[in-house]
């Protein structure tokens, strides 16, 4: 019934979790805790629900995957793929590690005309030493040999690389790490937190303007700036989005960014 009196209240055929969040005094969780998901309590209020955030199949994160590796020529770290894929790396652990996503895209794929160029450039890159990878260093033009990766272990953490800033011993990896870097360093960037939650937006906090004076802001935490989009947050309710990489960009103008890859450079 709610649903039903949020659509009709809004004048939409098409609603969105946020959309209900702001004209609701029911909450998505207490909703969840009846429904497996936002989708199918829609279907049963009668009220198609905004898929945008609907899990993508396979095919569809495959298809972007293997764009990207035929753009640049070789198989994408994660964070390349951030910078020009069009989906975040959460979408992408149901194939395991970020590793796997390249064996998965050539059996996904295999036999396929389409994409057998992107399956050539996958195979070799397997072929090549797993201890070395040859490059060529941009600014002097040499050849360069640089360290490679080994196989994965399954069943163990994955880390970032070496940073060692203060207590932080590598790069966060995912969103909970930037949390936790922002936490190490907001009072030197001028923000003061009220509280953190689980909805969106993550953190209440106030931020310092001028001396003696501050004011309340809304920040969202993502490792990724452009998984705000991803994840179809609206922008007129958030003022900052705190992440480890900045890659969105068409982000609008009144979201102030804080890319802490590059603030803590400066700290």
């Amino acid at each position: 019934d709610e649903i039903r009196n949020v659509a009709k209240l809004l004048g939409t055929d098409v609603l969105s979790k946020s959309q209900f969040h702001k004209n609701s005094k029911i909450t998505i969780s207490n909703i969840l805790k009846y429904f497996p998901n936002w989708s199918d309590a829609c279907k049963a209020a009668g009220i198609s629900h905004d898929s945008s955030r609907d899990p993508k199949g396979d095919e569809e994160l495959l298809t972007d995957f293997g764009r990207v590796v035929r753009e640049i020529g070789h198989v994408p770290a994660m964070t390349e793929y951030l910078l020009v894929g069009k989906h975040g790396s959460n979408a992408f652990n149901r194939f395991g590690f970020w590793g796997d996503v390249a064996f998965k895209f050539c059996s996904h794929f295999e036999g396929s005309e389409d994409w057998s160029d992107v399956c050539a450039i996958i195979q070799e890159d397997s072929n090549r030493s797993k201890w070395t990878k040859t490059s060529i260093d941009p600014t002097t033009k040499q050849r360069v040999i640089a360290p490679r990766f080994h196989a994965k272990r399954e069943r163990r953490p994955t880390y970032g690389d070496p940073i060692d800033f203060r207590g932080l011993r590598h790069e966060p990896v995912n969103e909970l790490g930037v949390v936790f870097l922002f936490g190490m360093v907001a009072r030197e960037l001028g923000y003061l937190v009220e509280a953190v939650q689980a909805s969106f937006p993550d953190c209440e906090a106030k931020r310092k303007v001028s001396q003696g004076q501050w004011q309340p802001v809304s920040v969202e935490f993502e490792y990724a700036s452009r998984n705000f989009a991803d994840h179809n947050h609206d922008p007129n309710n958030c003022d900052v989005i705190v992440c480890w990489i900045h890659n969105w960009k068409d982000c609008p103008e009144r979201l102030d960014i804080v890319e802490l890859s590059e603030v803590i450079k400066r700290l």
